[in-house]
């Protein structure tokens, strides 16, 4: 994964594009009608139900745009809220308050729904020794605080980009020719470059397991789209030789059939690409 540097990068790219954005010359509504020197309060006010993400990042954003400000967190991210909760108050400049509102809330309603998905999931493997994985099936811009809202919902994430890990798959393979010359062709490539990333291998059948088990660098076996009777024989044949990865379509009524297969890993693009924003609401306070 990347560095704590690169994410903290990242996350500042995120906040500086997201306000470039939206305020642009400038917040004519509030320049328009809120006095320069106005102070004002208001809080984050939940209207439903699930698992609150996003806290520490509206902290951020926050005190990008004023240091000023002052936040008074009440309940911390990954806790479960309810409708009525209130998360945090601010107190600070009228003008900045507005200034973040949007993208404050657009950001905690994303992460948020992620968060809550991603604990779905977690809940239901409870008692089995499988961890919920994101994948790169992000939203272009953004794919840091989505990534972090996993883990704010108790999942791992898979790798951040295509930098920071090697995953070979199917187009991958049949571009090159076969599993056996992109793994060969791979392998090289990090020797001949010094890098050290792990490699994953995207296997389609038992065949493609068993040849991809002819090498011993191998971190991971991703099992593409197998139905549970090839992917219990696929972890049995795998053993300990390497970690192994159930991926395709895998909803909340089939997550526990593969998790009982005994495969380490459960991947989901659906945690970050299929959920319904949570609902959220900035309310100035009297």
């Amino acid at each position: 994964m990347i560095s704590a540097n690169i994410f903290a990068q990242e996350l500042k790219l995120i906040i500086e594009n997201a306000l470039r954005e939206d305020i642009g010359s400038g917040d004519h509504s509030a320049l328009a009608c809120i006095p320069k020197e106005a102070k004002g309060k208001a809080k984050l006010l939940v209207k439903e139900d699930g698992i609150i993400a996003g806290v520490e990042f509206a902290i951020m954003i926050l005190e990008y745009i004023s240091p000023e400000m002052v936040v008074d967190v009440k309940i911390k991210d990954g806790e479960k809220v309810k409708i009525g909760d209130i998360v945090f108050t601010i107190e600070g400049n009228s003008q900045d308050i507005l200034k973040a509102e949007r993208f404050l809330l657009n950001s905690m309603q994303r992460m948020s729904a992620i968060a809550t998905k991603t604990n779905s999931f977690v809940e239901l493997l409870d008692g089995h020794n499988t961890k919920i994985l994101d994948t790169r099936k992000t939203t272009p811009g953004i794919r840091a605080i989505e990534k972090w809202a996993v883990k704010i919902g108790g999942g791992e994430n898979h790798r951040f980009a295509l930098y920071d890990m090697i995953m070979l798959k199917d187009n991958h393979i049949d571009f090159c020719g076969s599993i056996s010359k992109a793994i060969e062709k791979t392998t090289n490539y990090l020797k001949e470059n010094n890098l050290d990333l792990k490699i994953i291998v995207e296997a389609r059948d038992l065949k493609e397991v068993k040849e991809i088990l002819q090498f011993d660098n191998i971190y991971r076996i991703l099992l593409d789209n197998f139905n549970y009777s090839d992917t219990k024989k696929a972890v049995d044949i795998i053993g300990n030789k390497t970690l192994t990865e159930s991926s395709g379509n895998i909803s909340d009524d089939t997550v526990v059939q593969y998790a009982k297969c005994g495969v380490d890993f459960i991947s989901s693009g659906a945690l970050t690409h299929s959920v319904y924003n949570m609902d959220l609401s900035l309310k100035a306070i009297d």
